[in-house]
């Protein structure tokens, strides 16, 4: 699917719209690019991992996991090899929320 510069930034307004009415949690841009990582990259994620992936600093991504794991969409753990890495998991709510997502891009690219 080919789209124009027009096209590809009506389909962003349209989901960004979307997910900021509907009742599920809109997120930031680096939430959201986190949870992808998180869900779309094989596993281990690390806080470390994340932040060099980012380019930003490791309290940079505890915040937005912070956040994020209020809304139940990722969980930490202690890596029991190395207890000074924080391991970072997907959940059910996680992947229902990128589910959710996922169907309002289709729909909404197909009306394009």
């Amino acid at each position: 699917m080919h789209l124009t510069t027009q096209q590809s930034l009506a389909l962003w307004h349209a989901v960004t719209l979307d997910q900021v009415l509907d009742e599920k949690p809109d997120l930031t841009s680096r939430q959201l690019a986190i949870l992808l990582i998180i869900y779309m990259e094989a596993p281990p994620h690390t806080v470390r991992g994340l932040a060099e992936r980012l380019n930003v600093t490791k309290p940079v991504i505890t915040r937005a996991l912070d956040s994020m794991g209020q809304k139940d969409l990722v969980k930490r753990k202690r890596d029991k090899a190395d207890k000074r890495n924080v391991l970072v998991q997907r959940t059910v709510e996680g992947s229902q929320f990128l589910e959710h997502l996922a169907q309002t891009i289709t729909t909404r690219a197909e009306g394009i």
